[in-house]
C-alpha cells in the first residue's frame, strides 16, 4: 500500500508541559483556530440536522407529497433520500477543503511552536 506520508521521524519531540498547554489554549492564535472551526462546523451541522429532520418529518406526515411521482417510478421521497447522501458527501468534501486551507496551517504552526519550544 503506497502512501504519500513520510515515515515517522526517529528524533524525539519535546513534550510540552501542562502550563505550556494552558498558555497556548489562552492565546489569541488558538482562539482564532477554534473560532474558525466553530464558525464552519456548527452552522453546517445545524443546517444538515434541520435538512435531515425535514426529510424524516415529511416522510412521516406528508406521505402524499413524498409519494408524488416525478418521472417513471421516481418520487419525491426517493429524490430527497438520494439528496441526503449527496449533501453528506458535499459537506465532507467542503469541510476537507476548509480544514486544509484554514485550520491545518494554523494548527501546524501551533504544534510546531509547542514541540520546538519557541
Amino acid at each position: 500500500m503506497a502512501t504519500d506520508a513520510p515515515p515517522p521521524s526517529k528524533t524525539e519531540h519535546r513534550l510540552p508541559s501542562p502550563e505550556e498547554f494552558a498558555r497556548v489554549q489562552e492565546s489569541a492564535e488558538f482562539g482564532e483556530l477554534r473560532r474558525s472551526y466553530r464558525s464552519f462546523a456548527f452552522p453546517l451541522t445545524v443546517a444538515f440536522i434541520a435538512w435531515y429532520l425535514l426529510y424524516v418529518l415529511l416522510s412521516n406526515y406528508a406521505g402524499g407529497f413524498m409519494g408524488t411521482k416525478l418521472f417513471g417510478n421516481i418520487n419525491v421521497a426517493f429524490v430527497f433520500g438520494i439528496a441526503q447522501f449527496v449533501t453528506t458527501f458535499l459537506i465532507a468534501w467542503w469541510y476537507a477543503r476548509h480544514a486544509a486551507a484554514k485550520l491545518d496551517p494554523k494548527a501546524e504552526a501551533i504544534k510546531t511552536r509547542m514541540e520546538g519550544g519557541a
